[in-house]
């Protein structure tokens, strides 16, 4: 009898990528995937602890996931699994926890687990080795290889992991580990893997994505130019990447005609220097500024589209006072003027230098700090997308079925909706914004 397991993923792209990883893993083995709120044996939870909300989630869906199905057995990975092991193994249901060094463990113990339920003689003919296959990468520690597939538009592919940095508020680098990354040959080797599944663009991931190379002795700018050889894949983004790894020589090379989109997401964190040097972060707000320009100033030379500029910020981090907060509001909204803001209230983690300061943000002035940036945010990303107004732009077009429109994105990144045509899903459209 066929086991059937179910997958439930929160966070980040990174996770989505590594869960799809799962799913092919498993049907290799021979399981049947079903929806997650579908009966299943197994279901496999990746999960995710970047802020308090984010452990609350995952505690949620566990237990949801075991009173609608209270027969199955319940795998979790992922960040939170990695930093709160015992407060999950006490959630009811579960039966593996599996942390950040051990997700090359996940589908051996899983596949055992499967055939000693189905008895004593399944177990002994099909038993699976818990240990890590030879030849299995290993570069330092473990790194768990992963692309996303499912879709006909874009994949997600993994090409490094773990942080060094250790910001005052994050617990990514306890979660996730030390930065370590896939050898460039590996990456391009799924690269190619994802050219044949007939995908055209690809997302580079990571915890760190630009420190990719650290344990291999090799460069992100050698690696970007590898990909840029990988035939079958047209477009290519940068999930994220910090300031002060986005080099001159990288941008000059993306501007000069490569396949890499004029697409970049940049972690700022603060537009006040105070706060960014409490925060333990590797820039100052000249520095990030001077970068933005360059962007901007070697796009436009190299005649390409307006570039998409997407920024993060934490409102409401310990010590910010109300003037400190405009100086950020500020920078944004007349030094930098990014085409769109990710906002983050920070979160109280356990375990970091910010958690144990004193002068913590009340929660009702970081919501309206937030309010703040949101409404910035859609005046800068509003005013993007009308200076991009009457441009002719290549857009990638996803299989969704929407009240008969489908969705795409440009290049860089404006979201364009037209009437369905199963014939231009997939493919890359010239089209008037």
């Amino acid at each position: 009898m066929t086991t059937k397991i179910s997958f439930v993923t929160l966070g980040c792209k990174l996770n989505y990528a590594e869960t799809s990883t799962y799913e092919r893993k498993f049907i290799a083995q021979g399981f049947e995937v079903v929806p997650w709120n579908e009966k299943a044996d197994i279901c496999l939870v990746n999960t995710c602890s970047v802020t308090e909300h984010s452990d609350k989630k995952c505690r949620n869906i566990i237990r949801k996931l075991h009173r609608s199905n209270p027969g199955a057995a319940i795998v979790v990975t992922g960040c939170y699994a990695e930093l709160k092991r015992k407060e999950i193994e006490a959630i009811e249901g579960v039966k593996f926890v599996f942390g950040a060094k051990e997700k090359s463990m996940v589908v051996p113990a899983v596949v055992e687990y499967s055939l000693e339920r189905k008895g004593p003689a399944s177990a002994e003919q099909g038993k699976v080795p818990t240990e890590r296959p030879e030849g299995e990468t290993h570069c330092g520690e473990d790194i768990f290889a992963a692309f996303s597939t499912g879709e006909r538009t874009r994949s997600f592919l993994k090409i490094q992991d773990g942080c060094d940095y250790k910001c005052a508020y994050c617990t990514v680098p306890y979660a996730r580990g030390e930065s370590r990354n896939i050898p460039m040959s590996e990456v391009l080797s799924q690269a190619r893997e994802i050219a044949a599944e007939g995908m055209k663009e690809i997302v580079l991931t990571g915890v760190n994505t630009g420190d990719f190379g650290k344990t291999t002795g090799e460069s992100f700018l050698e690696l970007l130019k590898a990909l840029n050889g990988v035939e079958g894949i047209e477009r290519y983004r940068i999930s994220s990447i910090e300031p002060n790894l986005l080099t001159d020589e990288i941008i000059d090379w993306i501007a000069s005609g490569s396949k890499f989109l004029p697409h970049f997401h940049i972690p700022l964190q603060s537009g006040c220097d105070k706060v960014l040097s409490e925060m333990g972060r590797r820039y100052d707000t000249a520095f990030f500024e001077r970068k933005i320009r360059r962007i901007r100033e070697r796009m436009e030379a190299e005649g390409k589209p307006k570039v998409f500029i997407g920024i993060d910020v934490i409102a409401g981090f310990p010590g910010e006072s109300e003037e400190d907060f405009l100086q950020t509001y500020n920078f944004l909204k007349d030094r930098v003027r990014p085409a769109f803001i990710h906002i983050f209230p920070y979160s109280r983690r356990e375990g970091t230098r910010a958690a144990c300061r004193k002068d913590q943000v009340q929660d009702c002035i970081k919501t309206k700090r937030v309010e703040m940036l949101e409404g910035l945010c859609a005046e800068l990303h509003s005013e993007f997308v009308r200076t991009n107004s009457g441009i002719r732009e290549k857009v990638l077009f996803e299989s969704t079925d929407k009240d008969g429109m489908m969705y795409g994105y440009t290049g860089n990144y404006i979201r364009v909706a037209r009437p369905y045509d199963p014939s231009q899903i997939g493919q890359i459209v010239e089209v008037e914004i």
